[in-house]
């Protein structure tokens, strides 16, 4: 937008001196909308877009100073410059603290008034550009609550940043608890459907005859209980996404079903005849080896091939442990908000039996972990007795062999991770390549966590 092309309200209640400011104003191109009063002035920002607002401060029926609270309730951003007499420069003043841009004193200086809205303008549009800018970067995708700076998780999201935008079907695959949902739920916020629905199924949760329904919805009187129409989750999902959650529990019929909607986007609901189109875009999920499904017969083998357009695997959480403390400290800050407690760390032996257990449940075992320890602390710290007693025992269990990693009280979760990179490293004589394959990144990556800690 030029110069040339900027929209201002002016707002006051004097027609001559309205008129004035117009032909002032006018001179350098800017398009002219005039409001007699204040309510009027509220009235229009609430309807249209404007580049300023000139406001003047005395008005019959509203005053400057109240139209401009409302205006920047409706337009916070919206600038504003004050128009007043030079005895009520106080008044002006205070409507700069209330949030006006600048403000100008009758009799109008012509120059000034042009120097003044020209800032003012050069203003909103740096403010603009800043706004367009913070979004491109907030569109480099964003993964949500999913956490880590393993190789397995700088690799997802790489593939994440590549698939999100299309529209390509993904089927995630791993171990119940590593996160797929979350997965999902990144794809779709990163994807052009993100302002449409986010329609999530768990498929072993439902009996077949209910999963249909849930999934097509059906007519009034299509069975015993269904006493009016109903919309199914595809509908529901048109335009957006739908997450199908353990595909690999649904039965055969409806997954033909499934197949059809894939190829042609279209089925009919329980008991009616009439066809339903849509435009959904399908993720599937499940822990089960669809493969070997497939070989047995349980699973269709076209509507896999459908389905793992784009596979994604999340690795069982033992496999990456760099990523338990990121994962630990995030859920103690989000547990500790929740309960309204002030619980700022773990201590040096909890910490560590975090990163000596197995996890067999993942993510959401170490969540639930956190979140017990979290409502058993009555202090600042996370200790050993707060956690869960197969992790306890886990540790103690091995309190008389050499442990991997050791540490010091007092350290925090990035002190953790650098023990526990040196602790590696002395493990492996010093060998960065079988260092960075026991700790789950890359070398590169273990490379600069040494930069990072200046251990290079």
């Amino acid at each position: 937008m030029t110069k040339a092309d900027k929209t201002l309200l002016l707002v006051d209640d004097d027609k001559a001196h309205r008129t004035m400011l117009k032909a002032h104003l006018g001179t350098v191109g800017h398009d002219i909308v005039e409001a007699d009063d204040g309510d009027v002035a509220v009235h229009l920002v609430k309807e249209r877009e404007f580049d300023l607002v000139l406001l003047d401060l005395q008005m019959r029926r509203m005053g400057g100073m109240e139209a401009l609270t409302h205006i920047h309730e409706l337009k916070p951003a919206l600038p504003v410059i004050i128009i007043t007499a030079f005895s009520s420069v106080e008044s002006a003043v205070e409507a700069i603290k209330k949030g006006a841009f600048d403000y100008i004193t009758k009799p109008v200086d012509a120059d000034n008034l042009l120097l003044t809205v020209e800032r003012a303008l050069a203003f909103q549009d740096l403010r603009r550009e800043n706004a367009a800018l913070k979004q491109r970067l907030d569109e480099k995708f964003d993964l949500g609550n999913l956490i880590g700076s393993s190789q397995p998780m700088q690799e997802l999201a790489e593939t994440l940043a590549l698939v999100a935008p299309s529209d390509a079907t993904v089927l995630i695959t791993g171990e119940s608890g590593t996160g797929k949902e979350l997965v999902a739920s990144a794809v779709h916020h990163n994807s052009s459907r993100n302002t449409a629905p986010f329609i999530k199924v768990n498929c072993a949760a439902l009996h077949e005859n209910l999963l249909e329904s849930e999934l097509f919805g059906h007519e009034k009187g299509a069975f015993t209980g269904a006493a009016e129409q109903r919309k199914g989750r595809f509908e529901l999902a048109d335009k957006g996404t739908l997450f199908l959650d353990e595909i690999g529990d649904m039965s055969l019929v409806t997954q033909a079903k499934i197949l059809r909607v894939l190829q042609e986007g279209e089925f009919e609901r329980l008991g009616g005849g009439k066809t339903i189109k849509v435009d959904v875009r399908l993720i599937a999920a499940t822990h089960k080896n669809l493969e070997q499904m497939v070989e047995e017969g349980s699973f269709r083998q076209d509507l896999y091939f459908r389905l793992s357009v784009v596979p994604l695997h999340l690795p069982p959480l033992r496999e990456r442990p760099m990523d338990i403390p990121a994962l630990a400290g995030h859920f103690l800050q989000l547990y500790s908000d929740k309960n309204r407690k002030d619980i700022r760390s773990f201590h040096t032996e909890a910490l560590e039996a975090l990163l000596a257990y197995d996890w067999p449940g993942n993510i959401r075992e170490l969540e639930n972990a956190v979140e017990r320890a979290v409502i058993l602390c009555l202090g600042e710290q996370i200790s050993l007795q707060h956690l869960p007693a197969q992790v306890r025992q886990s540790f103690t269990s091995n309190t008389n062999t050499e442990r991997p990693f050791a540490v010091r009280p007092g350290l925090t979760l990035k002190d953790m991770e650098k023990e526990l990179i040196l602790s590696t490293l002395r493990q492996t004589g010093n060998n960065r390549t079988r260092a960075a394959e026991i700790l789950g990144v890359t070398r590169q990556t273990l490379q600069n966590k040494l930069k990072d800690y200046g251990l290079t």
